[in-house]
């Protein structure tokens, strides 16, 4: 008795442990097992990627730093809801970043746009 491929039915030729017909077979079946999973990761990553682009302009226009109203961020797109990490200053100071540009909230709904350097300092 032959086994089937799992994704188009087909039988399977060749070795024993083989679950697929084909590599195609087998990476379309893998797709749309991982899709959920794949289709959530992308959309985050495109957001933190967005991110980054509007921090990378801003602060390369500031000669490495800025300060930018909250509503200038909002116009480019920016979404405040998606960081890849924090860093913690001895002062107690929150900067939240997007690979390694940064921002630091501070008074009246400005930021302060920073570039982490390749010491790891801000």
């Amino acid at each position: 008795m032959s086994k089937q491929c799992p994704e188009c039915g087909e039988p399977i030729k060749g070795r024993i442990d083989k679950k697929f017909c084909s590599d195609l077979c087998r990476n379309a079946y893998n797709n749309k097992q991982n899709s959920d999973t794949t289709n959530y990761m992308r959309s985050v990553n495109n957001i933190l990627r967005k991110n980054r682009r509007i921090l990378l302009e801003k602060v390369e226009k500031g000669n490495g730093k800025a300060n930018v109203h909250k509503d200038k961020l909002h116009e480019k797109g920016f979404n405040f809801n998606h960081i890849t990490h924090t860093y913690k200053t001895k002062k107690g100071a929150v900067y939240y970043f997007c690979y390694e540009y940064g921002y630091l909230p501070i008074e009246k709904d400005f930021y302060f746009l920073v570039k982490w350097d390749s010491a790891g300092k801000v």
